[in-house]
């Protein structure tokens, strides 16, 4: 029978970097107030919106640091580490996932979970040959590469079977979507990543230089739009840090500036401000959603973007942006020069990401999560 409060848990994969499944969390946790927050690994420091929250972290945060800093090359610990969670007291598990987080199992048949997957897992399903080229841990690459076949398939079985188990999947695009159904064999609801759009205000008069963002590892592609702007002689300013920024340096024009401290020069008001005068907001990856674009939008900025993934759930070609269909220096430097003979008007790029909303998608997760609870136990 249901229970008329039903206890509600969130799970996240891990908490050690801010991100859009980060943002996603936040999210849920303020959709239902007093839900523990567990995770795999969690770096307090580098997470200061999580402080009011109560996050519980598994056995592997007890780990020795430099261990625990590199916990993504444990792919079979963290689904132990999920799997042996007491998550008993709780009516609904809510798992936000692109890796184990799923892996959380019921222990009694009234429960429900429910999983936000932003994707199925990339290196293991839909990405596995990009990343076994180049699998971003710099001069590790080659021991990934020796064990990412040995391990993949064991990986994948438990990843497949621990999806089998859970109640009802919501994707986070229709990207998304269609791999939950190619890789699991399972139906979703789609209900897009939320975005504060009203922390932005858009200036009417543009300014001349373009932005782009994001964590800086290979996939996200970074590289083109840096040459694609060296190329056009454009300004450019490119927010963010990670294991490729000392090579994307070196290909930077001189009209380009980099801006590499999470809580400084590239903080969250310093990419605000930025894109609320941007001329436009270039992005080459493929991702599975895209928040950075919504809020690129919401800020006025049109948003120059790989045709492919969640920019097809964002932008529409023409009327909010440009869509490029090659990876390539060449088509990124077309599309800045096609979106620059084009006129884009701020207030109704603001418009256009206003469907992507915070309060909208907290009111549609409520509704969805709370239906199938008492779906399952009437």
């Amino acid at each position: 029978m249901a229970s008329k409060n039903p206890k509600v848990v969130i799970v996240a994969d891990w908490l050690t970097n801010m991100g859009g499944a980060e943002n996603v969390v936040l999210a849920l946790a303020e959709a239902f107030p007093g839900a523990p927050i567990y995770t795999s690994t969690y770096v307090p420091s580098a997470m200061p919106a999580f402080a009011k929250y109560d996050v519980r972290t598994t056995y592997l945060q007890r780990l020795p640091k430099p261990l625990r800093k590199l916990h993504k090359f444990f792919p079979m610990l963290r689904i132990n580490a999920f799997q042996q969670l007491d998550l008993s007291e709780f009516d609904i598990i809510i798992s936000s996932s692109s890796a184990e987080a799923k892996q959380v199992k019921k222990t009694r048949a009234e429960q429900v979970h429910i999983c936000y997957c932003h994707t199925p897992i990339r290196y293991y399903w839909s990405h596995y040959n990009e990343y076994k080229a180049d699998p971003g841990f710099g001069k590790l690459n080659w021991l990934v590469r020796l064990f990412m076949p040995l391990l993949i398939p064991a990986l994948k079985r438990s990843d497949y079977e621990a999806a089998q188990k859970v109640d009802l999947f919501i994707a986070n695009s229709t990207e998304s979507q269609k791999r939950i159904t190619r890789y699991y064999g399972r139906p979703s609801t789609v209900i897009n990543p939320p975005v504060d759009v009203n922390r932005f205000e858009p200036t009417k008069e543009r300014a001349d230089y373009y932005v782009t963002t994001g964590r800086q590892v290979p996939y996200k592609h970074h590289d083109l739009v840096i040459e694609a702007a060296a190329k056009l002689d454009i300004p450019l300013k490119v927010f963010g840090n990670g294991s490729e920024n000392e090579r994307l340096r070196t290909l930077a024009g001189s009209k380009t500036t980099f801006y590499t401290d999470r809580f400084g020069d590239a903080s969250d008001d310093a990419l605000t401000a930025a894109l609320n005068q941007a001329r436009g907001f270039i992005y080459a990856a493929e991702e599975d959603f895209g928040i950075v674009s919504v809020e690129a939008l919401a800020a006025g900025s049109p948003v120059i973007a790989y045709g492919a993934g969640g920019a097809l759930d964002i932008v529409q070609s023409g009327e909010s942006g440009i869509l490029f269909d090659e990876q390539t220096v060449k088509a990124v430097a077309d599309a800045i020069k096609k979106a620059e003979s084009l006129d884009f008007h701020p207030s109704t790029l603001r418009r256009k990401a206003r469907r992507f909303d915070k309060q909208l998608f907290m009111t549609k997760i409520h509704k969805v999560i709370h239906d199938t609870y008492r779906s399952k136990n009437t």
